[in-house]
């Protein structure tokens, strides 16, 4: 088998970026002007393609840096796409990089329209999208509509006018409650801690109204019941697809509608209810409005745009509406990504996925960790027996029907990072959390590339530090460490992601369940392929269904007849494939240790 080196992977320089002018007298959130090239053509016109893609989300920060100042952007990954390519990943999704202060990592956006200069320029976002899909890849990016930053134009416009008029109609101001005005408008919270309302000094010096913002102060919500805002996002729609995204990442796509009247919850925690209970400013019947007015147009456009939710609802029928299918394409699965590593759990929540995805005819999606949530190798237990879970976590995940979601660096079995200096955090929901222990810095450290000390060539020749440090032993966790070595969790998702593209029974479509021990999985998806997981904290021995073709750790084939077990050691790799022990009449059972996954393959025929 012919594998291209690391050296090579980390080394590939694409073309210099399309050059296009800028514009400093372009207005703040206008819309500049399109490239004089045509990108807008994805990389092939498969039917459907969303249905069963791997995509990878690139947190930008943290992912590559491409011009030496510690911090990830456009060009770094541009420099990576070899490696994306290589892994086998279908779709890349990359979080916002567009002008922001970074109250919240770039969820404030200051405009829509145009590219911080931290992260590079339209030109690089162009030359960007035409590298990916020459290599094949789509590229998806972060729309957030629910808030702005507090320095959009908008918003200045808005401090700087009247009470009621039409530039306050762009956000949610309301006049305070009490004899003076001194109470917010209700006692909703925000998701990252404290109330969710801020009040205003008007112009002439005088406490005034309050605004609303669900998550930082400085991302305020915009009042999606005012037809201006609609238009403004439909021409921002307009203005990616055009550049030739190939789709968006909906941030908070349950969030833009607020119940009338703006009534009280009733109670306090609010954020521990997300995704269980009914709450007056998410998961709003009129939000369905916005997201098939989107629809619409998507599919003006060639090559299968798509739109992807970020929706949280209490109930998994409420999450079905968001992907029927004059609405969005997927909503990411939350319920699966917080299920523990516990058989009964994962088949609960499988079947009621696939079975509610099904009622709208759309394709379930699955996910172990993202940007906001702390690694599952971590989540899993941490150490030996959280990796070990890890890896059958994949395959189980990468065996499902539907569409994936790798985040960065799970391929490497990274896990949280704990012991980052105080002085560099940034996540604002530490900040505004009771105790600071909730932050989402430790799932955002760049990722080591190569080389045996910090940080690993995150930065070109190593000439900054990352903007978080990376832990000195991740040194053996190095795409550059993994690359070859076939046992490796990179080995593993290489192996995993070329078996999922090549076997008829992966990707879209559905499963079978097999009757199977306490503390097991076992299902087979036609034609001819078998997933056996054991949870358990004890070995297990199951029917051999077919012949192994990748093991998330050594497992045994038991035979006939007394003879001792014979150990099989397909990990991933032609060769570790092929110099396992053939299935076969003889073989009574596989034995399973805990915290093990076996994909098989057999004949159509049998």
């Amino acid at each position: 088998m012919t594998v291209t080196g690391p050296d090579r992977l980390l080394s590939a320089v694409p073309a210099q970026p399309t050059q296009i002018a800028a514009d400093p007298a372009r207005p703040v959130g206008s819309l500049p002007a399109q490239p004089s090239a045509d990108l807008s053509a994805p990389p092939d016109e498969r039917a459907a393609w969303w249905r069963e893609a791997v995509i990878y989300q690139v947190y930008i920060r943290s992912f590559a840096d491409g011009n030496g100042d510690g911090v990830g952007d456009l060009l770094g990954i541009r420099t990576r796409l070899p490696y994306l390519r290589a892994l086998g990943v279908d779709a890349v999704w990359i979080t916002p990089f567009y002008p922001s202060p970074m109250a919240d990592g770039g969820y404030d956006v200051a405009d829509y329209c145009a590219v911080d200069p931290l992260f590079g320029t339209l030109g690089d976002f162009d030359a960007l999208v035409a590298e990916a899909h020459a290599a094949g890849l789509r590229v998806i990016v972060d729309l957030v509509p629910n808030h702005t930053s507090d320095r959009h134009q908008w918003f200045t416009e808005a401090l700087a006018a009247q009470p009621g008029s039409a530039a306050r109609e762009r956000y949610i101001f309301r006049p305070g409650k009490g004899e003076h005005g001194e109470l917010p408008p209700n006692y909703w919270e925000s998701v990252f801690g404290g109330p969710a309302w801020t009040r205003v000094v008007e112009r002439d010096g005088t406490p005034g109204e309050w605004y609303l913002h669900l998550f930082d102060p400085a991302q305020p919500d915009l009042n999606w019941h005012n037809p201006w805002v609609r238009e403004q996002f439909e021409q921002i729609l307009e203005f990616w697809l055009d550049r030739g995204v190939d789709g968006f990442r909906v941030d908070v796509a349950h969030g833009m509608i607020k119940q009338q009247g703006l009534p009280d919850v009733g109670y306090t925690g609010q954020i521990t209810m997300l995704g269980s209970a009914v709450l007056p400013y998410f998961d709003q019947d009129e939000v369905h409005q916005i997201h098939r007015s989107w629809r619409r147009i998507l599919d003006t456009y060639p090559g299968e745009r798509i739109a992807v939710a970020e929706a949280w609802a209490p109930s998994l029928d409420r999450l079905a509406a968001y992907v029927r299918p004059d609405e969005l394409h997927q909503a990411f699965n939350f319920h699966y990504l917080g299920t523990p590593w516990e058989a009964s759990a994962l088949r609960t929540v499988i079947d009621q996925s696939l079975a509610t995805a099904g009622l709208v005819g759309a394709p379930s999606t699955w996910v172990l960790s993202n940007h906001d949530v702390q690694r599952h190798v971590t989540r899993y237990g941490s150490g030996e027996a959280g990796e070990r879970r890890a890896r059958a976590a994949a395959l189980l995940m990468l065996a499902l029907p539907g569409s994936a979601y790798v985040y960065q660096g799970e391929e490497l079995g990274l896990e949280e990072v704990f012991d980052l200096p105080a002085e560099l955090l940034q996540d604002p929901q530490r900040f505004r959390s009771a105790d600071g222990s909730s932050g989402r810095d430790g799932c955002r450290v760049p990722l080591p590339w190569s080389g045996s000390a910090p940080p690993f060539n995150f930065t070109p020749l190593g000439i900054a530090d990352g903007w978080l440090p990376a832990p000195a032993h991740w040194a053996a966790r190095t795409v550059e460490a993994q690359w070859q070595d076939t046992d490796s969790m990179l080995g593993l998702y290489r192996e995993a992601l070329r078996l999922r593209r090549e076997h008829p029974a992966l990707g879209d479509g559905g499963l079978e369940w097999i009757d199977a021990p306490a503390g097991t999985l076992v299902f087979s998806r036609e034609p001819g392929f078998v997933c056996t997981v054991n949870t358990g904290s004890a070995p297990v021995a199951l029917p051999v269904p077919g012949t192994p073709v990748l093991a998330s750790g050594p497992f045994e084939l038991v035979e006939l007849e007394g003879a001792l077990p014979q150990a099989a050691t397909a990990l991933g790799g032609e060769a570790a494939v092929s110099d396992a022990p053939a299935a076969g009449a003889a073989h009574a059972s596989a034995l399973l240790p805990p915290d093990t996954a076996v994909w098989w393959v057999r004949s159509v025929s049998d």
